[in-house]
């Protein structure tokens, strides 16, 4: 495959492109942010957002968080730096392990902040994690999409209109760039988080088998409601230059995060993805489909950012990435299918020119809080089996 020869990303990343010296986009994009941007006139825009906002509802604004490392730091900056008071909005997508459990407890605690979490129905996520993985080879379709639409539920709800995330997505991608303050607004959801497949699209692919009041959570709110409310849903990373080593290492001193190991991922990056117990499962569909995974973007980083030489993130990806992880049994159990039927689906999803070996596969380490991660049962096994069917039924159709 086709690599950048400064950060190693193959071409099989997501909008990934090259230029004559063969430097990817993305590259690009951060020498854009490093040369290009002045983040003393972005601070500027920044205090004048928050001061616009402050004291005009319960709420100076809501801070979707999930406690991991982008969540943490956004929280802590705005209440640190503005003494701002945040509505702080949490979306459970299911798999919440037990250091971030006591992360989120310790967070809040120590920053004085109001939190609502929402855990939405375990069987519809089932449901809906087989019905995404078979559809794009991405189980996480209700994740995406919950973290991303339910906090703006809240914000109508509550009558907050400003809306703080974290990093933008110019910083792993080129759905947007750098050069712009990325809204995180409909076209962002539909362009980079809802994998093409809004709330409406899957409730006709589950077979009316659920409510369709069981897909508000992850349905974007009319266009009419939030202008009404006159929101703004932005960035912080649009504002201050973001630097997640330099973040993870504030949030460990001042609030006592502590970050993880997560299944094949080196052991320098514990601040990286530290939130899901499926978080393995994950970048190993990734692997199966693109020839890559978390290892080669981290590296791809610390490339860019001057902490690590290609070479040395080379040998880091060759011994982490692409191994068989521990909670793939549990993956497995949760949505019904065997071994050999999870990789007959991700294969099928298989991007050029990549072609996967499964018999080269490496079985991974197990981590330490394995035993701890949740164990609610399996799906009804004839309903996986009638819903794997179908799929393949369909894409013999589409095959021919």
């Amino acid at each position: 495959m086709k690599r950048c020869t400064k950060c190693g990303l193959p071409e099989t990343h997501e909008t990934i492109s090259f230029d004559s010296d063969g430097v990817c986009n993305i590259c690009r994009q951060h020498e854009f942010k490093k040369d290009k941007i002045d983040w003393q006139e972005r601070k500027k825009q920044l205090d004048a957002l928050i001061e616009e906002h402050r004291g005009k509802a319960d709420y100076d604004c809501i801070v979707p968080f999930s406690g991991g490392k982008d969540s943490t730091w956004t929280l802590y900056y705005l209440v640190k730096e503005y003494g701002i008071k945040p509505l702080v909005v949490r979306f459970d997508h299911g798999f919440m392990r037990p250091n971030l459990e006591e992360n989120v407890k310790r967070t809040v605690r120590r920053l004085g902040v109001d939190i609502l979490s929402f855990t939405p129905n375990w069987k519809i996520v089932q449901r809906l994690m087989l019905q995404s993985f078979l559809e794009k080879g991405d189980f996480c379709w209700h994740c995406h999409t919950g973290i991303f639409s339910y906090p703006m539920w809240i914000a109508i709800e509550k009558k907050v209109p400003l809306i703080f995330w974290g990093e933008p997505s110019a910083e792993y991608t080129a759905y947007f760039s750098y050069d712009q303050a990325e809204e995180v607004d409909e076209k962002r959801f539909n362009r980079y988080v809802n994998l093409g497949i809004s709330s409406e699209d899957m409730f006709v692919r589950l077979g009316g088998t659920v409510d369709v009041r069981d897909l508000k959570p992850y349905s974007y709110p009319p266009l009419k409601e939030l202008r009404s409310l006159r929101y703004r849903s932005v960035c912080l990373g649009s504002y201050i230059p973001w630097d997640v080593k330099r973040q993870a290492a504030t949030i460990e001193s001042e609030l006592g995060w502590q970050g993880d190991r997560v299944e094949n991922v080196p052991p320098q990056y514990g601040y990286e993805k530290i939130e899901c117990y499926m978080q393995g499962v994950r970048d190993y569909i990734k692997y199966i489909k693109r020839g890559y995974s978390r290892p080669s973007h981290l590296v791809a980083l610390d490339v860019r950012n001057g902490r690590m030489t290609k070479e040395e993130g080379e040998e880091l990806i060759e011994k982490y990435e692409g191994r068989r992880p521990w909670s793939l049994d549990l993956f497995l159990e949760f949505v019904g299918l065997s071994e050999q039927e999870f990789l007959e689906v991700a294969m099928s999803h298989q991007v050029s020119p990549y072609v996967h070996e499964p018999e080269r596969t490496l079985p991974g380490e197990k981590t330490a809080d394995h035993a701890r991660w949740s164990r609610e049962g399996p799906m009804v096994r004839i309903d996986a089996e009638s819903i794997l069917a179908r799929w393949r039924a369909r894409n013999a159709r589409t095959n021919t």
